[in-house]
C-alpha cells in the first residue's frame, strides 16, 4: 500500500509542478504594464558566463510603461543591452549610459489576441504535461506485482481525479489571464 501512496504522490507533484510551470511561463506574458517579471528570464554574457539579469544590475519600474535597468558594473551595459535585443522580448533598449530604459508600448488589440492565444498554448502545454504525469503513475502501477485488481482500479480513478483537477485549475488560470490581457 505505500507503494500506491508513493505513486500518486508522485504524479500529484508532476501536477503540481507543471501547474507552477504555467503560472512562470504566464508571469513573461505582459499584459499592458510594466513588470520585473517581463526581463527576468534574460541572460546577459557576463566575464564569459550567462548571468541573469537580476544578478548584474537593479530591474525596476518608476511607471507603469518604463522598466528602467541600472547595472551594478557599469562596463556590463552593452552586454545587458545586447541581451535585451536577442531576448527577442519585443523592447527597443534605450542607453543613456548609466541605465537601460525599456518602454513598453501600450497593447493594439491584435497584439492582445497574440497574447491570449499564447497563453492558450502555455495551457495546452501545460495540460499534456498534466496528462503525461497520469500516464507515468498508470505505467508504474501496472508494474506493481501481488495488488489486487480492485485496489488498482481505486488508484486509477484516484489518479483521473487528480488529472481532472489539474486540467479544471489550468483553464481557471488561463480565464484569469485572458482576462487580465484583454482589460485595457
Amino acid at each position: 500500500m505505500e507503494e500506491l501512496d508513493l505513486i500518486v504522490e508522485s504524479v500529484k507533484e508532476d501536477m503540481e509542478a507543471a501547474l507552477k510551470h504555467l503560472d512562470h511561463a504566464f508571469q513573461r506574458i505582459r499584459a499592458g504594464r510594466a513588470s520585473t517579471n517581463m526581463v527576468q528570464d534574460v541572460m546577459v554574457e557576463y566575464y564569459g558566463a550567462l548571468t541573469p539579469i537580476n544578478q548584474v544590475a537593479n530591474v525596476s519600474i518608476p511607471d507603469a510603461m518604463t522598466i528602467s535597468i541600472q547595472p551594478w558594473d557599469s562596463k556590463a551595459i552593452n552586454d545587458i543591452e545586447k541581451a535585451i535585443i536577442n531576448s527577442n522580448l519585443g523592447f527597443a533598449p534605450s542607453n543613456n549610459g548609466i541605465n537601460i530604459i525599456l518602454n513598453v508600448p501600450p497593447l493594439t488589440e491584435e497584439r492582445r489576441r497574440e497574447l491570449a492565444k499564447q497563453a492558450k498554448g502555455e495551457t495546452e502545454d501545460t495540460k499534456i504535461v498534466v496528462r503525461n504525469a497520469r500516464q507515468n503513475g498508470l505505467k508504474e502501477l501496472k508494474k506493481l506485482e501481488g495488488v489486487s485488481e480492485d485496489v488498482i482500479k481505486g488508484v486509477e480513478a484516484d489518479i483521473q481525479v487528480l488529472t481532472d483537477k489539474y486540467v479544471k485549475l489550468c483553464e481557471e488560470h488561463l480565464k484569469v489571464k485572458e482576462a487580465e490581457i484583454m482589460k485595457v
